[in-house]
């Protein structure tokens, strides 16, 4: 029988979804599981962009432009106005999803064999990106006693090497929702300046910045523009993870020059989506409003209910919806697994995603869980007091 290939092999699981078996087989069984382990928010996609979809007169639904929507990407480029970012339409490719933004960003700025540093824990899927694209992933280790902080610079720089080609973060991040400073990311461009380095910046969740802090684009640094390369998509800002609408953006002639290349070769971004993502402009500014104080009651009760169990610790986070919480066990894909398959309480259960699968070093993240607050509150102090069952009767607990 033919085998597979080596990339093929070397493709890593997501560890987000790989426990999924296991879920369809509790819920076979009639127990009702609390879903933290995904980035799926419950929260309604706005009114105005199922409508346009819902009504769009179309007679045959055709391909797009390669780069998207051209009333869209010009609509886009205001939003992004609105954050003081300063790009035109033909700074826009408009793409499948942020997921393909980020394999098509890899694949235009990166040789075979050239090494990307990331803060970790990263999310997960750079690692699927990265092994597609034949570049290798240099970890920077990021720590829950700093509440996952910028590494130093010196920790930066001790990785450096001829093959080294590009930084690349989350901000606000995923898995930590860690929201990185001004300062922090002046520190980054001087590097980046330094080597000749790309800086590619997956910014999703540039809506949910909490406690008044900050959001800070890297295409607010000056200087760089040749070097940035931004990361963006609808599906958490809109709630509209099933549209697949995502953006590279850069003001670099020559990589948008390239990556055009990528994004003709897939034909063009979806139709639909692209309709919806462009009626989703018109959001009205109170949605955000009302999503983002239903967001931070979220997070801090679920960060308050999280420590107040023994022997567990989490971080407030700034940003995102996602927590990075250390738990008393001796291993969070085994305890993650048996969640599933052997506890219950009441009928019920939680999932979560193991740490392990955001980190890249290996054996990093083996008492460490990223949780999704993502559900209605109600939903979520079940999900605690599961949670906290559990660690009381697991037998692999650390303490």
């Amino acid at each position: 029988m033919p085998k597979v290939s080596n990339k093929g092999n070397a493709m890593p699981s997501s560890p987000i979804r790989k426990l999924v078996p296991f879920a369809e087989a509790a819920k076979k069984i009639g127990r009702k599981i609390y879903h933290l382990n995904i980035g799926q928010p419950d929260i309604e996609t706005p009114e105005v962009m199922l409508n346009a979809i819902k009504n769009a007169d179309i007679k045959v639904l055709e391909y797009s432009h390669s780069a998207g929507i051209e009333s869209y990407r010009k609509k886009l480029a205001g939003y992004y106005a609105t954050f003081d970012i300063k790009i035109d339409a033909n700074d826009i490719i408009i793409t499948t999803g942020g997921s393909e933004a980020i394999a098509i960003a890899m694949m235009t700025c990166f040789n075979e064999g050239d090494e990307i540093i990331i803060p970790e824990p990263f999310y997960a899927n750079y690692n699927g990106f990265s092994c597609a694209a034949d570049v290798k992933v240099v970890p920077v280790k990021s720590t829950i006693e700093t509440g996952f902080a910028l590494p130093p610079i010196s920790e930066f720089e001790k990785l450096i090497t001829p093959k080294t080609k590009g930084i690349m973060i989350c901000n606000p991040g995923n898995p930590t929702g860690y929201l990185y400073s001004r300062d922090e990311l002046e520190l980054l461009k001087q590097l980046v300046l330094k080597y000749d380095l790309f800086l590619l910046s997956d910014e999703v969740y540039r809506e949910f910045c909490y406690d008044g802090k900050e959001y800070v684009s890297v295409m607010h640094l000056q200087g760089i523009d040749n070097n940035v390369i931004l990361l963006d998509s609808i599906s958490k800002r809109y709630s509209a993870c099933g549209a697949r609408i995502g953006a590279l953006i850069s003001k670099n002639k020559e990589v948008m020059a390239s990556a055009m290349k990528f994004a003709q070769a897939r034909l063009s971004p979806p139709t639909f989506g692209q309709i919806g993502a462009e009626a989703a402009l018109n959001t009205p500014k109170e949605y955000f409003i009302k999503v983002q104080k239903e967001y931070v009651e979220r997070r801090d009760f679920v960060i308050d209910a999280l420590n107040k169990m023994d022997g567990v610790f989490c971080p407030k986070p700034s940003g995102a919806f996602y927590c990075i919480a250390r738990l008393p066990i001796d291993n969070s894909d085994k305890f993650c697994q048996w969640l599933l398959e052997s506890f219950e309480f009441e009928g019920q259960t939680v999932m979560l995603a193991p740490a392990t699968g955001f980190y890249s070093t290996p054996g990093a993240g083996t008492n460490e869980v990223r949780i999704a607050y993502v559900l209605n509150k109600t939903d979520l102090k079940n999900a605690m007091i599961c949670l906290e069952k559990a660690l009381k009767v697991y037998t692999g607990r650390s303490n």
